[in-house]
């Protein structure tokens, strides 16, 4: 099923899967299967990511952190497809990214499918509970949420 989609996106405008669930329901694993069968690694974002800004001043890491996680993207991407994972990382508030936004960005380019880390409801998605420091909210459109339960 996230085979077709995968390939279904192709022809679309934004080609962003987001695969969205509870904790432990499987998310990680359906997007390893994914990686296995096509062949393409995952981007493990956090550790990746994580990595390199340990290398650079805490007061550079906001105005470097895009151009990092570009890079390590088109580094990580192949036969046209993006594999995302522990992508938290993104909405540290330090960073002042708009995780989606950059999702969304990358998905004009090539296939894209990201766990993402909060929850679907209502046809908008979230991250942290209202009130949270990293609390955000984002509307569905330009994007294919695959729910699991």
């Amino acid at each position: 099923m996230l085979d077709r989609l995968v390939d279904d996106i192709a022809s679309l405008n934004s080609k962003l899967v987001l695969l969205v669930g509870p904790p432990r329901s499987g998310k990680t694993d359906l997007l390893a299967q994914l990686s296995e069968r096509r062949n393409v690694p995952v981007l493990r974002v956090g550790a990746t990511l994580g990595r390199q800004l340990l290398a650079i001043p805490s007061t550079q890491r906001h105005l470097l952190a895009p151009d990092l996680l570009k890079q390590l993207a088109d580094e990580a991407a192949s036969r046209g497809l993006l594999l995302l994972d522990n992508i938290e990382l993104l909405f540290d508030g330090a960073l002042r990214l708009s995780p989606l936004d950059l999702l969304r960005r990358y998905a004009h380019a090539r296939r894209v499918a990201a766990v993402w880390p909060g929850e679907l409801r209502d046809g908008r998605l979230s991250y942290a509970s209202a009130g949270h420091p990293e609390h955000q909210d984002y509307g569905v459109e330009g994007l294919v949420p695959f729910k699991i339960q």
